[in-house]
């Protein structure tokens, strides 16, 4: 008989997790998150999973195909694992059941507003008890049974952080109902899926999943050990399915010693059941999947991942320390040779960056020495009369009477008139340049004649810009002024070197900077300058890329990390300066996500990792102050902007 357990989920008394097959029970897939929660997908992924499933049990799900934001994932159903194409990252992934007559079975999803101002939904279990709590007409609901110190007020649809008494708006929404199911899997399609004898598939994904499986059979048999020492008899663990009997590990591995625990069902050796056969009621093969476990039996299978056989290379998934040019899905890559050349592979989670500090008080939080305040604000770019570009234009440039193919035409013509040619040359002739905005010979018209007309300009006129001496049509220099941010100022196309004070796009926001009394790896005699930027979301104006159009901020508040020394304060009071010219944020794509009209960074690196280096963004990093001083120093600030 199954019963319904707490949140609406089915637990079914047969060790396969899934109820009788007259009953009807909604399917939810989920994913494992690095806090160890279960994370739902929408219905909309569900529903793609799922006909994927009918189609091919062994086979590979693309989310990208029903999601754009999901493009780099792929899902494999025969490990259970979602892979991340771009990094190499793995998660494990379930799929659960709920009771048709509950939040998902109706498509009804209950989301809460980030700090982004975007919205984001509750876990499975939430929704449902927040939704049951709702059909009740509770006038509010305390979420600490659950293991959250949340209060719901239904009344004003808001959530209240029980301890810091935060309130946020919350949200009931209605979506496309999750996929609905009858009865049980069919036998074709039970996990794992293969053989247990017979050669294996030789196709890089198969080798992948087995060399997964392997893997895992030794980490349930290295914890049974720890679980059950000392006790009579044994508990054969059930090798990979595809790979015959000790191909990848040798015969001890895969028993352990030990009695029974208390409360659990003795296990049946894996040989016991044919192949058209099912296990009885009360008994579990440990090499069995975790797609249809219930609730209970998954989380005993996501905390047995401790233990790594000894031997066994290990492969962090996830990156590989960020300290080399080798790419962080070759982990996986590697994993498919060894297995394919018969080594055997444990793939395991990399360490985790250390992103943030210890907690600080506020008390010990002080102000940087020698940094006036501890906060900068920069608001709407207000709308100044605008400067007429042909006045910028000649504030920076000389005027050239004569291009470069007529200097040498003249040159040439005078040398011949003294009877100096073919005997000394005193300067070499000239050569013939272009324009490199509109790619014409300075001696012919600008590009944009008779696109772009300003009075007192003519197409064919020269000008050379006063401190790197490049030259361009004047005409194209008003022509690219008015195609930027028309802030006074101009950058040489060719050396990019800055004259006047160049500001960019950077969206409304907030920079706090203060010190706190940690160090940084690599500067153990130094206290931390701690930044912190936070921008809301927004819409676009006339300076960004579309104008009028919402802007998404992700990530924010931003905490990013500077040594307190005496570089680190320079290279901090220039970041403000930047901070003031809106130069450190522009709005365009994230080349982490591939998602368009967010805020990203803007050529100033920032360190964003507190206590390790591991994704390259943290400590020790002996050339970081050097190079962002050379990085401020191109975007026009450097420390003589200090002393003005």
């Amino acid at each position: 008989m199954a019963r319904q357990g707490a949140g609406g989920a089915l637990l079914a008394s047969g060790t396969l997790g899934f109820p009788p097959q007259n009953l009807a029970r909604v399917v939810v897939w989920e994913w494992l998150n690095e806090h160890g929660r279960w994370r739902p997908y929408s219905a909309a992924v569900c529903h793609h999973i799922e006909n994927v499933l009918k189609e091919d049990a062994r086979g590979s799900v693309v989310l990208g195909q029903v999601d754009v934001q999901l493009a780099p994932y792929v899902i494999d159903l025969q490990s259970m694992h979602q892979f991340r194409q771009d990094t190499g990252t793995m998660r494990p992934v379930r799929r659960n059941f709920y009771d048709p007559s509950s939040a998902p079975g109706k498509g009804i999803v209950w989301e809460w507003e980030n700090d982004n101002s975007s919205w984001t939904p509750y876990d499975m279990d939430i929704c449902i008890t927040i939704q049951n709590a709702y059909e009740k007409q509770h006038p509010w609901l305390d979420l600490s049974s659950l293991g959250f110190c949340y209060l719901i007020y239904f009344s004003s649809m808001s959530q209240m952080n029980r301890q810091t008494q935060r309130k946020r708006r919350l949200r009931r929404r209605m979506d496309l109902a999750y996929p609905l199911t009858m009865g049980s899997i069919p036998k074709s399609q039970s996990w794992p899926v293969g053989a247990s004898t017979g050669q294996p598939c030789s196709c890089q994904q198969c080798l992948l999943v087995n060399s997964t499986r392997a893997a895992s059979n030794a980490i349930l048999a290295s914890q049974r050990r720890k679980l059950y020492p000392g006790g009579a008899g044994t508990l054969p663990v059930r090798q990979s399915s595809t790979f015959a009997a000790g191909t990848l590990w040798p015969a001890g591995t895969g028993t352990a010693a030990g009695g029974v625990a208390k409360g659990e069902t003795p296990r049946a050796p894996a040989g016991a059941f044919g192949r058209s056969q099912s296990a009885p009621s009360g008994a579990q093969l440990p090499g069995l999947n975790n797609l249809n476990r219930p609730g209970t039996q998954r989380g005993a299978g996501v905390s047995a991942r401790a233990a790594v056989p000894p031997g066994v290379p290990a492969l962090p998934v996830k990156n590989l320390n960020g300290t080399g040019p080798v790419h962080p899905a070759l982990a996986g890559m590697t994993g498919i040779l060894m297995c394919a050349a018969g080594l055997p592979v444990c793939l395991t989670r990399a360490p985790k960056p250390i992103l943030h500090p210890p907690p600080v008080s506020k008390s010990d939080i002080k102000p940087v020495p020698g940094v006036s305040g501890i906060c900068r604000k920069t608001k709407k770019k207000h709308l100044k009369k605008s400067k007429n570009p042909e006045d910028v234009v000649r504030r920076y440039i000389q005027k050239v009477k004569t291009p470069p193919d007529e200097v040498s035409r003249v040159g040439l013509a005078r040398r011949e008139a003294k009877g100096w040619v073919g005997r000394v040359t005193a300067v070499p002739p000239t050569p013939s340049q272009d324009c490199t905005i509109c790619m014409e010979r300075l001696v012919t018209s600008s590009g944009y004649e008779g696109v772009l007309s300003h009075r007192g300009i003519k197409p064919e006129l020269v000008g050379k810009l006063g401190k790197c001496g490049h030259m361009y049509h004047l005409l194209c220099l008003v022509a690219m002024y008015n195609n930027g941010n028309k802030d006074g100022s101009l950058q040489c196309p060719t050396c990019k070197a800055i004259y006047g004070e160049k500001t960019g796009t950077q969206p409304p926001g907030k920079m706090e900077f203060h010190l706190i009394p940690h160090s940084l790896p690599g500067y153990t005699d130094s206290k931390t300058i701690r930044i912190v930027y936070d921008i809301p979301t927004g819409i676009q104006g006339p300076e960004h890329p579309n104008p009028g159009k919402k802007f998404t901020a992700r990530g924010f508040p931003r905490h990013c990390y500077l040594p307190d020394n005496e570089k680190g304060r320079k290279v901090l009071k220039l970041l403000i300066v930047a901070w003031d010219r809106r130069l450190i944020f522009t709005i365009g794509t994230s080349n982490t996500t591939g998602e368009s009209d967010t805020v990203v960074w803007n050529e100033i690196h920032h360190k964003t990792e507190f206590g390790s280096n591991l994704t390259g963004h943290g400590y020790p990093d002996p050339n970081y102050l050097d190079n962002v001083l050379a990085e401020l120093l191109a975007q026009g600030v450097s420390e003589a902007t200090l002393k003005d």
